[in-house]
């Protein structure tokens, strides 16, 4: 028996305590009887892997995984503290095929590791639950449906017939740990005599501002009195069938939910009352969701509340590879880094495994915005295999249900590069499509989030699925193709669901503490390296194309002569190319209405995909994705002989009174030209100016002309606030390149205090590029930033756990192309 949630009002205990496991060869013990006295017991946490409970016993490496899905795995627990009777077994997810027994009877055999089971049970007192999770190894070689393709990036091809999370088996950037154990919540339930079952929520904003909250449940109470209650209003419930209630309330003029660069996300408490009893039915917001596909046809853009959304964030993975964790403290320290950069989108990929309602109820008070793909990526899936499509139905409709109020939940995906593989093996255009991402998901997305929209697979749309001039696109062009980043506009990016990949460096302390090992050269540290199976490169080749295009240097030759140095450009590149990327998405005249970036963080420590590495760190590139995604930012686009323009953007709900700076430097630091202008800054607006009209004359910006030597090396853009002086944003523009313009900078800093926080004052004397503020354990404001000479600014150094913020900190400053160093002590 499959069930949804266990009743309101009943009493749920984990059964987390107390559990053991016995690894066994595949099939030497049928029932739990036949496992020797002489096994191995080891103590493991449920929920949980077998995998972590392997490494807690010091008994597996993640670093060196060996096959956990070749051995039968028993988990063993006896129930002392259960009370004899009637009781209800939750089995919250199960990898992946698996017998569960009690006292030595077998009461489900589960085959789906996404689906849930609520199990009628009578225990006596003392009972002995068992799982067996049958070693999945073996069963991926049994012939299946025939398929009509075979993808390259997941092995082996027998994944396809069974539902389990490809994460494990994607060599080249994913470590071979396969997800075996109890992952998810195993509970005891022990309904009330008066049980409440089965509650669906909706909350919809209607386009008049109305919000309209929608909940049915069953009861089988005899006539009870219930009351929906909802941002101080209440609404009784009527009797619409047999046990059967609903209750609609209305709430006029309620404050909608906004993703957090464009609002306030604004949550409301709901709450039954039954027979004078409130129980609480979590928080929902209210938000409108629509999207428009332009009058080609080949948009796709998010329109949040009736206003255009450009979204941007990265793709997640999972909290921790090993353990595959569900809960909120798992989750919210890589949320909560998402939120500060900017990002206000999270697309959880077909290729990854579905997260727990926790992961939602956090991006619902960040708000973050998430894109979730159904966990199906690549395959041709089967198609008339009627057991395998009951699966896909419960794990759509359990994982709907759980999400249900949800309000970040934004697009709902049938899966991941399915058309692309298709059409990239050539097969012709019908053979893309398959009944799970375009019929079944869909007819049932319909039916339970109509107010999501649904798209079928990631990419989508044009000619080709892949093409990114329409509809959804994963975007390679500027990253692992290796083109220009004139690129980002000439593709004509219309929506890039991933994006951007590069092998980004981790910060050096993560790497002395983590992968003290040789950078580049160790065979430890380019098995970090991530890559496409069978390609004869991997994507610190593509960081090194970028480094050599936008610095001019020989990564070769630099790595070679000065190791250190290589690393700080390597750390400093794929930031800048973020970020000039990101301007021509978001510049005035653009088509792209979102990009998210491949990956928020690693899997292990190292130069991974990851803007956040795998111990929680925030590398580099994290902080030029915060410069490229503020919601009130300015930017330079190059436009050649039309000149330099310069953009402003306010996607805030509020006008600003501004004044845009631009200044031209010659060596960094003498001004050559300057302009500036003050206007309002209307909401939800972006201004595009070009930079001689502040100048009142021409001057030749971007150096297209050339006649004779280059004037200045840099123009730096200032996005002012007039009610307060503080700088919004700023933006650099390199005519001749960055090499061109790496100085020997005098930076002065000075530390400070104010309350319990520290900050560092800076000065320079010329422009001094990617400026690196390592200060041991502290996490500064900004960091890899250009500063410019002129005002001092000032960065706020946050402390990170178990620092004493008493003790000044130390470390130093360095930038890019200077030798001198600013040491900090207390």
């Amino acid at each position: 028996m499959r069930g949804r949630l266990a009743s309101i009002g009943a009493e749920e205990s984990l059964l987390s305590e107390g559990w053991n496991l016995i690894l066994t060869e595949p099939g030497a013990c049928a029932v739990p009887h036949d496992i020797p006295l002489s096994a191995q017991f080891i103590p493991a946490p449920v929920p949980g892997t077998v995998a972590a409970a392997l490494e807690k016993a010091g008994l597996f490496d993640r670093e060196n995984p060996e096959p956990l899905n070749t051995r039968d795995a028993w988990y063993l627990c006896r129930l002392f503290d259960a009370e004899p009777g009637e009781a209800i077994l939750r089995f919250a997810g199960l990898a992946t095929l698996c017998h569960v027994f009690l006292n030595g009877q077998e009461i489900l055999f589960s085959e789906s590791m996404f689906t849930a089971h609520e199990i009628p049970v009578t225990l006596v007192g003392g009972d002995e639950l068992a799982l067996c999770f049958r070693a999945l190894g073996p069963r991926l070689s049994e012939p299946g449906p025939r398929a009509r393709w075979r993808p390259q990036m997941i092995t082996p091809a027998g994944l396809k017939n069974f539902r389990t999370t490809l994460l494990g088996h994607m060599p080249g950037w994913c470590p071979d740990i396969h997800a075996v154990g109890p992952w998810r919540p195993i509970s005891l339930v022990r309904r009330n005599p008066v049980s409440i079952d089965n509650v669906s929520v909706r909350a919809v904003l209607d386009e008049n501002g109305v919000g309209r909250l929608s909940v049915s449940l069953y009861s089988n109470a005899e006539n009870p009195a219930m009351l929906l209650r909802c941002g101080g209003m209440e609404q009784p419930f009527e009797k619409i069938g047999d046990s059967h209630y609903s209750a609609i309330l209305k709430l006029a003029d309620i404050e909608p939910w906004w993703p957090h660069t464009h609002g306030l996300p604004r949550l409301y408490d709901l709450a039954l009352v039954s027979d004078g009893v409130e129980y609480s039915l979590g928080t929902t917001g209210f938000r409108r969701i629509d999207v428009e596909r332009g009058v080609d046809g080949d948009d796709f853009a998010l329109f949040i509340n009736g206003e255009r959304i450009f979204c941007r964030g990265a793709v997640w993975t999972t909290a921790d590879i090993a353990r595959l964790p569900g809960t909120r403290a798992d989750y919210e320290p890589f949320l909560r880094l998402a939120a500060q950069a900017g990002m206000n989108m999270i697309r959880i990929g077909g290729t990854m495994a579905y997260e727990t309602p926790n992961f939602f109820a956090l991006c619902d008070e960040l708000g973050l915005l998430v894109w979730q793909d159904f966990m199906f990526a690549n395959f041709d899936y089967p198609r008339n295999d009627k057991a395998f499509l009951g699966h896909v139905h419960a794990e759509v409709e359990e994982f709907l249900h759980g999400v249900q109020a949800s309000p970040s939940l934004a697009v709902l995906c049938g899966g991941s590069e399915i058309h692309q593989q298709a059409a990239m093996l050539g097969l012709p255009v019908e053979f893309w499509s398959g009944p799970v991402t375009d019929e079944i998901i869909p007819a049932i997305v319909t039916r339970m989030r109509p107010d999501v929209p649904y798209v079928p697979n990631s990419p989508y749309g044009g000619a080709m699925p892949f093409s990114p001039n329409a509809g959804i696109a994963h975007y390679y062009g500027v990253g692992a193709y290796m083109r220009p980043i004139a690129d980002a506009r000439r593709a004509d990016v219309r929506f890039a669901s991933e994006s951007l990949a590069f092998a980004h460096v981790p910060q050096q302390r993560t790497l002395h503490r983590h992968l003290d090992v040789p950078s580049v050269h160790s065979p430890l540290w380019k098995a970090r390296v991530p890559r496409d199976r069978s390609a004869s490169w991997d994507f610190e080749d593509v960081r090194d194309f970028y480094l050599e295009l936008l610095y001019g240097f020989d990564p070769a030759r630099l790595r070679r002569e000065d190791q250190q140095l290589y690393l700080d450009f390597s750390r400093a590149v794929t930031g800048e190319v973020i970020e000039e990327t990101f301007a021509e998405w978001r510049r005035k005249g653009s088509a792209c209405n979102g990009a998210l970036v491949w990956t928020l963080q690693d899997l292990l420590p190292g130069s991974g995909w990851g803007v956040i590495d795998s111990t929680g760190e925030p590398k580099p590139v994290w902080y030029a994705m915060r410069r490229a995604f503020r919601p009130v930012q300015t930017v330079f686009t190059d436009e050649g002989t039309n000149g330099l323009d310069v953009h402003v953007v306010n996607e805030t709900d509020a006008d600003l009174d501004v004044e845009l700076e631009v200044v031209c430097l010659r060596d960094g630091k003498q001004q050559v030209v300057s302009g500036s202008r003050a206007f309002k800054l209307a909401a939800r607006d972006t201004e595009r100016l070009a930079t001689t009209a502040l100048f009142g004359a021409f001057f030749d910006t971007t150096y297209a002309f050339r006649f004779g030597p280059p004037s200045h090396d840099v123009s730096v853009a200032r996005l002012r606030s007039l009610a307060d002086g503080a700088i919004l944003a700023e933006s650099f523009h390199f005519p001749c390149g960055r090499d061109k313009a790496l100085h020997e900078a005098g930076i002065e800093a000075s530390l400070g205090r104010d309350g319990d926080d520290w900050f560092v004052d800076l000065r320079t004397d010329r422009l001094a590029q990617s400026v690196h503020i390592d200060v041991d354990g502290y996490r500064p404001d900004d960091d890899w930033f250009h500063l410019a000479p002129g005002a001092m600014r000032r960065m706020k150094l946050h402390a990170l756990p178990g620092t004493e913020s008493d003790i000044a900190p130390a470390g130093e400053i360095r930038s890019l192309g200077s030798s001198h160093r600013v040491v900090l002590s207390g």
